[in-house]
């Protein structure tokens, strides 16, 4: 018997654990989640998702994302890049590869650029007009981080439990 030929690549695997993480968020516009790996061992070193902080309950903070700015979500939501980062156990970054579904903010930009992560992997960049993601990609340039769009044929996996 030959080993299977269908497997999926690494990259394909780290978006798909980032994706499935996004599964958590309650954000009912925008569901996010974010992967960090090690380069060298292919390692998962922290996931993340978009949510609220610990100890702001889900159902006393708003999801709104139009109106007053204290009655919408923006100001309390941790995105899923951040949390990521925040949620690592003490492991160094130094070097390391975010996946996320969503390319990053300017925010997690700098969060991501201070952590020591080198290298972006994202499957949308539908906010690439705004000027928060314009400031993302001009730091993530002069920082030195790569960025890149995952490329793949597949459009679905299926767990089953």
């Amino acid at each position: 018997m030959s080993k299977r030929t269908d497997y999926i690549s690494w990259d394909e695997y780290f978006m798909g654990i980032a994706v499935l993480s996004g599964k958590r968020s309650k954000d009912p516009s925008t569901p996010v989640g974010s992967c960090i790996v090690d380069r060298k061992n292919n390692r998962i070193l922290s996931v993340g998702y978009n949510g609220f902080p610990f100890g702001c309950s889900d159902d006393e903070f708003p999801w709104e994302r139009e109106g007053d700015v204290l009655c919408t979500k923006y100001p309390y939501v941790v995105h899923a890049e951040l949390n990521a980062i925040l949620n690592n156990r003490g492991v160094s970054l130094d070097g390391s590869k975010i996946y996320t579904a969503l390319f990053p903010c300017n925010e997690c930009a700098k969060a991501i650029i201070q952590s020591g992560i080198m290298e972006v992997i994202y499957l949308s960049d539908k906010y690439a007009d705004t000027d928060n993601v314009k400031a993302s990609k001009r730091m993530f340039e002069k920082a030195g981080v790569i960025l890149r769009k995952l490329e793949t044929d597949i459009k679905e996996i299926t767990l089953t439990f």
